[in-house]
């Protein structure tokens, strides 16, 4: 075993075929360029994956290899060692067998790294038997034991290196904005939500604090309380690097700001609004490979699948994807539109914002003080010979006017509304303006969608429903099935889920779907038809989730109330 580990990256990765000898060469000069480690560079060049990586470290040093999102770790364990020689050497403990109490497991990205083991050793004067892990899961477990405190010591590192201000000084801060620590600690917070899968930072001040919340999973959770008197250099430090006026404090103002993180690049939109006690601020965090996604990851059963990729493969008429605000339709757009970029076809989109770049797309970026509006923007799109065409949301009767045109004179144009449900998207075309025989003519298909959050694999608790969950699931209360409920674990911050998952309403326009619409059919023969065509609503994909023990009958009733 000795001789094993003293075996280098690069050979244990070529002898496993998992990168060749250009690309070997090739990252060692990467590594000496950045100064980071072989298999970082390997990995930023696209040759492999980390768990490619830490498999073939498995198979060749013949170490267990864990997955540390799916196991819950025990806090004393892991305080072991200070967490700053932790993320030193990229390592994280996660047990003492009962068999063998001299030992300590410690899960290293690195397995061969002697001086991480010695050190860990002498630290906790226990043997070290390392376990193959990723990188991103052991930063990401390291956040999650670690990255409160430190927070706080950031924020203590900036309260005690700043002079006091007299109270008609305290908007006085050009000098506390390149200030190191205030510049680390925004830095952190971003890393820190973006490891925790949060959606949106919410900076809010108070009367005598400054809280900040995190939604993750469409919830929102108190993550730390600042004094008042760090506000002014938090604000004017987001202002920088979002581009926006640090002198305007009275009134709204919008940024964007790009940050690489675990070599993920994201896009954070920038909201700034003047309250009572200062201003308040959201960043909204997307991951520009998160939008675009496999269609398999989307959540689709086999036959909505099937539905799904029919209605996208129609070569002319309109496609709504619609639900709230937060409900994944972007996602769900984006990924139509990567299925249907190919090299034959000219795409152009109008958005508001451009929430990701996609290669052999052509986008466009809504400008009202330019005069640039979804409406004029189509206008010009149509002359520039498009056969697919993506309008970021139709907000007004002008927009979908055009837009039912286009699609009725040969283009596909694919959208987003604000409503409660496939049918109602009809209907709102109708309150509009637009002609029931003209929306039953351009429509080929509506996705009604929201995002439910999935019980947490680790702690989840069976039980039997009682003996209203049966009703609401359409299950005989003689003869119950099992399912789950949200447990209390570190792996999901003891909310009980982890992830969220897209739950969906196809509605496929059939002909006598068509025929019911062009008579102005209301909402509720829209729906009769739609079920009668074979639609499953948005309760019934929500109950499949609860049945396989997917999700939870409370999320379930979030989805059932409008359905």
């Amino acid at each position: 075993m000795e001789s094993l580990r003293k075996k280098r990256l690069g050979d244990i990765l070529l002898d496993g075929n998992i990168i060749n000898s250009d690309q070997l060469y090739e990252g060692l000069v990467r590594q000496k360029e950045k100064g980071c480690r072989l298999g970082v560079a390997l990995v930023e060049l696209g040759y492999t994956t980390e768990l490619a990586i830490a498999a073939a470290l498995s198979s060749q040093l013949g170490y267990d290899m864990i997955n540390l999102t799916e196991v819950e770790l025990d806090e004393q364990i892991v305080n072991l060692v200070q967490d700053k020689i932790l993320k030193k050497y990229n390592a994280i403990p996660i047990e003492v067998p009962l068999d063998s109490p001299n030992t300590l497991r410690v899960a290293m990205s690195d397995p061969m790294d002697m001086a991480a083991i010695d050190d860990i050793s002498i630290i906790t004067n226990l043997n070290v038997e390392p376990v193959v892990a990723t990188p991103t899961d052991i930063t990401m477990v390291l956040d999650r034991f670690f990255g409160q405190d430190e927070l706080k010591n950031q924020l203590d590192e900036y309260t005690s290196s700043r002079d006091e201000l007299a109270a008609e000084e305290e908007d006085m801060y050009s000098e506390d904005i390149n200030n190191s620590p205030i510049v680390q600690l925004v830095k952190t917070m971003i890393e820190q939500a973006v490891r925790q899968r949060t959606s949106d930072i919410h900076i809010e001040p108070m009367e005598k604090q400054v809280r900040i919340r995190y939604r993750i999973d469409g919830a929102l959770y108190e993550k730390a309380v600042y004094s008042t008197k760090v506000l002014p250099a938090l604000v004017a430090r987001i202002k920088i690097i979002g581009g926006m006026d640090i002198a305007e404090k009275r009134k709204p103002q919008d940024g964007r700001i790009t940050q690489v993180v675990d070599r993920q690049e994201f896009d954070i939109r920038v909201s700034v609004l003047p309250t009572v006690y200062g201003e308040k601020i959201v960043m909204r965090l997307t991951s520009k490979s998160a939008l675009s996604r496999a269609k398999k990851d989307l959540g689709f059963s086999e036959q909505e699948l099937k539905v799904f990729d029919h209605i996208i493969s129609n070569p002319h008429g309109i496609i709504l994807v619609t639900g709230p605000t937060g409900s994944g339709k972007s996602t769900t757009l984006y990924t139509a539109l990567s299925e249907l970029n190919t090299e034959d076809v000219n795409i152009i989109t109008v958005e508001d914002p451009v929430e990701a770049n996609i290669d052999g797309i052509n986008q466009v970026q809504t400008n009202v003080k330019a005069e640039l509006t979804f409406a004029s923007a189509l206008r010009s799109i149509l002359r520039q010979d498009p056969d697919i065409i993506m309008i970021g949301e139709i907000r007004d009767g002008e927009t979908a006017q055009i837009a039912v045109q286009a699609s009725i004179t040969g283009h596909l144009v694919v959208s987003t509304l604000h409503t409660n449900s496939a049918a109602s998207t009809v209907t709102r075309l109708a309150d509009m303006g637009i002609e029931p025989y003209l929306i039953a003519d351009a429509t080929v298909g509506v996705v009604a969608q929201r995002l439910v959050r999935r019980l947490c694999p680790t702690c989840k608790i069976e039980y039997t429903p009682d003996l209203d969950e049966c009703d609401l699931l359409g299950i005989d209360p003689m003869n119950p099935v099992k399912i789950y409920k949200p447990g209390k674990c570190k792996m999901c911050d003891n909310t009980g889920y982890k992830g969220r998952i897209g739950v969906y309403e196809i509605m496929e326009v059939s002909h006598d779907l068509k025929m019911v619409i062009a008579k102005g059919g209301n909402a509720d023969d829209i729906k009769e038809q739609a079920l009668k065509d074979g639609m499953s609503t948005l309760r019934m994909s929500a109950t499949r989730y609860v049945l396989e023990g997917i999700t939870s009958v409370t999320e379930m009733r979030k989805v059932s109330f409008d359905s």
